[in-house]
């Protein structure tokens, strides 16, 4: 082999080492990031040196939630995690909304907001399964009388929500849970990260009618002025919890399911038939009470107080005509496939 030929060889392997080393610190590199960036805190994973993990409840856009046993008293607890490096972090401000409401009866109870490694935690009381699991368990169609017992309950918080002067801006049966134990049958509601003050907290003056605005919330259940970019009010909490009904009565809203080739199509599409959609065409087959609480619902002025009595004697008189008795037994807690004698 001549010089320039052996230069060459040892060149090329020189070159192969310089590529392998740079290989090797980009992988030891991305196993360092992986590392730093997981979202998967771990089984042994414990908060504030009392809470620790124990199964995951569910998962969101901001992160995901999972129960967890105070190794101080046994008590269990739903601890909700998101990142620090989390694009929209949300937790701290949805703390804040949660001290807000503290003290309402369908409000769970807060605990604690902090930090713990490459997490921020919110810590609140458990509860059982959401309105939307226990739809997926009837076969997606509750009973009337079931439906009612719900609407009563759901009017109940959001009208609390009001009060404390706070929209929650993403009415859905995910974001309705029932209690344990002995509040099995009781209703709360829960994600306040969307959560907006409509009036100021010393002067009351209400929030400025606005346009341009982008869709917050679930385009499914979303008013039509969230969808044609108009500021969010009390009214719009109330035209979610109508389609909220509707669906949990006929088990499909006709929004449903349009073919659609990105989330920006999507939503125009589930807006022009929102908006193509009568009121009576939507609640063909069910009782009047809907329709007059939606037509109520959709005339409400940006800025008018709704009259939350009128509509929960709608709900109130309908429930008498489909049951004699107050007793709250609800379509998933009836016995079924029982054997028969």
């Amino acid at each position: 082999m001549n010089k320039p030929d052996l230069f060459r060889c040892f060149q090329k392997y020189i070159n192969i080492a310089i590529q392998v080393s740079v290989s090797s610190r980009k992988s030891a590199s991305s196993h360092m990031s992986s590392a730093l960036v997981s979202n998967d805190p771990g089984k042994d994973f414990v908060i504030a040196g009392q809470y620790q993990l124990r199964t995951k409840l569910g998962s969101g856009s901001f992160g995901d939630v999972y129960s967890a046993i105070s190794l101080k008293t046994s008590s269990e607890y739903a601890i909700k995690l998101e990142h620090i490096k989390a694009r929209h972090p949300q937790l701290q401000y949805e703390y804040k909304v949660y001290k807000m409401l503290q003290g309402g009866s369908r409000i769970p109870c807060v605990h604690t907001f902090g930090q713990e490694r490459n997490f921020n935690f919110l810590i609140v009381d458990i509860l059982g399964k959401s309105v939307e699991e226990y739809f997926i368990m009837c076969e997606r169609k509750f009973s009337l009388k079931t439906v009612l017992h719900l609407a009563q309950q759901m009017l109940s918080a959001i009208e609390f929500v009001h009060s404390r002067g706070l929209i929650h801006r993403d009415i859905k049966p995910d974001n309705f849970v029932m209690g344990l134990r002995l509040m099995h049958n009781k209703l709360y509601m829960i994600d306040f990260g969307l959560a907006k003050k409509y009036r100021d907290s010393r002067s009351l003056e209400h929030i400025p009618y606005r346009e341009g605005k982008s869709l917050t919330g679930t385009a499914r259940y979303a008013s039509i002025n969230a969808h044609i970019g108009a500021e969010q009010s009390r009214r719009d909490d109330l035209e979610s919890l109508g389609y909220v009904l509707v669906y949990l009565c006929a088990g499909v809203l006709p929004w449903q399911g349009l073919p659609a080739k990105d989330k920006k199509e999507k939503y125009t599409r589930i807006s022009q038939k929102k908006q193509a959609t009568t009121i009576e065409k939507l609640c063909q087959g069910l009782p009047a009470e809907f329709v007059a609480y939606l037509k109520y619902s959709r005339s409400l002025r940006f800025e008018e107080t709704p009259d939350y009595k009128y509509l929960d004697t709608l709900f109130q008189n309908l429930r008498r005509t489909v049951s004699t008795t107050n007793e709250l037994v609800y379509d998933w807690s009836k016995p079924r496939n029982l054997p028969t004698r």
